[in-house]
């Protein structure tokens, strides 16, 4: 069983300086993986994120007969299988705390003949499946989980799938990609409409992989379409910095009294970009140079300074291109003057925890009141420091762990959370990172500061 790791952070002398690197994306990591394995011939990976949710897609792939193997830090190969050429697993696929690789994957063994039981750790075995299964199984796979649909979850992949027509009823990346990976295996069209526009890494890839996508935008509105059984080729992939993980070391940067902070090579795809968008109107100094396309995919340099931040109310519209980030724009909205009002958050109740409540949780503990107003979260600040000083129970959740233990860099008093173990899965030696901007130990185990 893992040991937790209780963790300490606070102000560290003057401000946070440097030009860092952060992982890389996982959206793009996962995908990669799976298209790789899907491809004929030899996929290249750089950049690959190597967290443990990314390992769990390689072992899954893997697993499923495609040749995965690392070449050194971040450089990965994939020789793969074909469209349909996925075989049976031999085991149970462990998805650990990665509910993007366990919703792709049950895309993916839709639609192959073949039978898999995916599971996970604690915190996945409470996530729902049935947004992606009840669609899939119209395809003629079926899924059988526990209540809920919820992990363990048996799949057995459609012999002969039919391609879909689905019009997703909430934004969510995951489900239209499910829908796509398991199109990729029948004939015909495949059509997935979005009210709102989510994350198009799914598009963009598998165009670089050789598939005919469509798709068409009317406002927020996008119609895609995916003609089936393409032969994907396998095509080299450039993985760029993760946005959601830039987001922790710009914010710090953003209230972080004397600080200046650059991210290299962020992901700057118009879909992922909301929290950057978001800042600005709330006043930081935060801005882009050397932009470039790498894989398909915009990036570019972020640099942020310290900046006297403002309330904003950020459009449930916007929510889809940073649903990600809303913890640690809470962790800013906690140091703005004015009241801020993220609107149109009821997906973050099924994230890796509740992370709406979790949110407000991790404010109250550190004397930061906030209201849930149906799915709106409103906080209301004068603009001086958080006051700090609390205790923040993580529930397995990275994203909360980190938002956290940025809020302590910065508070009038330290704050602590109760685990930072499970950052890993996604942002590896986070705290050594931040440290290295800090110039010196400002998140540490908590019983180093006893």
């Amino acid at each position: 069983m893992r040991a937790s790791a209780p963790t300490i952070s606070g102000p560290n002398g003057p401000g946070l300086h440097g030009r860092v690197s952060v992982p890389g994306d996982k959206s793009v990591s996962h995908r990669a993986l799976m298209f790789g394995a899907l491809a004929v011939g030899t996929t290249d990976i750089t950049g690959l994120l190597e967290g443990e949710d990314v390992l769990r897609t390689a072992a899954a792939m893997r697993a499923l007969g495609a040749e995965v193997e690392r070449l050194g830090p971040g450089r990965w190969q994939v020789a793969g299988r074909g469209v349909g050429g996925l075989v049976e697993p031999a085991d149970v696929l462990d998805m650990g705390n990665s509910g993007t690789a366990a919703r792709l994957i049950c895309g993916l063994l839709a639609g192959h003949p073949i039978f898999a039981v995916l599971t996970g750790d604690a915190s996945l075995r409470k996530r729902p499946m049935r947004r992606v299964t009840d669609p899939l199984s119209a395809c003629g796979a079926r899924f059988t989980g526990r209540e809920g649909g919820r992990l363990p979850l048996s799949v057995e992949g459609a012999a002969d799938p039919l391609p879909l027509d689905y019009a997703v009823p909430v934004p969510s990346a995951q489900v239209k990609s499910a829908v796509l990976l398991a199109g990729l295996c029948a004939r015909g069209t495949t059509r997935v409409e979005e009210r709102e526009a989510t994350r198009d890494h799914t598009e963009n890839m598998l165009r670089h992989f050789g598939a005919a996508v469509r798709v068409e935008a009317d406002g927020n509105r996008r119609v895609i379409e995916l003609d089936g059984q393409p032969e994907l080729r396998g095509a080299p992939v450039v993985v760029p910095a993760d946005p959601s993980s830039a987001a922790f070391p710009l914010v710090a940067a953003l209230l972080v009294p004397g600080s200046r902070v650059t991210v290299e090579g962020v992901g700057l795809n118009p879909l992922r970009t909301g929290l950057f968008d978001t800042l600005r109107e709330m006043g930081a100094e935060l801005t882009v140079s050397n932009r470039r396309v790498e894989g398909g995919e915009p990036v570019g340099d972020l640099t942020a300074a310290f900046s006297e931040l403002r309330g904003v109310d950020v459009p449930a519209a916007r929510a889809p291109s940073m649903i990600d980030e809303y913890p640690v724009l809470a962790v800013a909205a906690a140091f703005a003057r004015g009241t801020s009002r993220f609107r149109g958050l009821g997906e973050l109740r099924v994230k890796e925890s509740d992370r709406l409540a979790a949110t407000v949780a991790l404010l109250a503990a550190n004397g930061v009141q906030s209201e849930v107003e149906g799915d709106d979260l409103v906080i209301a600040r004068d603009g001086s420091p958080a006051p700090g000083g609390g205790v923040v129970e993580t529930h397995m959740d990275h994203r909360i762990a980190m938002s956290a233990l940025v809020m302590g860099l910065a508070s009038a008093r330290p704050v602590a959370v109760d685990d930072s173990a499970f950052i890993d899965t996604s942002f590896p030696d986070f705290i050594g990172l931040m440290n290295g901007l800090a110039g010196g130990t400002a998140i540490a185990p908590l019983e180093e500061t006893a």
